[in-house]
């Protein structure tokens, strides 16, 4: 699968539901998605997953040939200062369940 930001942006967007994560809502679909949009477009694309501490936990995010990659930014209010720390899967996978991950799979591959 070749990767496209813009593409894989609009699969996730209409990939997330309450089932990927137990924070979605339809006015914010993004919220509580990063841990596994992360780990898909890992498993996916490869590159990296990188992680910031926020107040409310660890976000997770994706760097692709160099280029930071956050697809769920749009569920904060406010930009965040990103610190770019070097994690791994298992990391990311800590708060979520393999039937979320495959769920959000499932419905990108649809998409994609």
């Amino acid at each position: 699968m070749k990767f496209d930001q813009n593409r894989v942006l609009a699969a996730l967007y209409h990939s997330w539901s309450i089932v990927t994560s137990g924070q979605w809502a339809p006015d914010n679909p993004a919220k509580g998605q990063c841990n596994v949009t992360a780990i898909l477009v890992y498993d996916l694309f490869g590159g990296d997953i990188l992680k910031t501490p926020l107040p409310d936990g660890e976000h997770f995010y994706n760097r692709i040939d160099g280029e930071r990659h956050d697809f769920t930014s749009s569920q904060f209010e406010l930009p965040i200062t990103y610190s770019d720390t070097l994690t791994d899967r298992e990391d990311a996978a800590n708060g979520i369940t393999n039937h979320e991950l495959s769920t959000l799979s499932g419905a990108f591959e649809r998409h994609y």
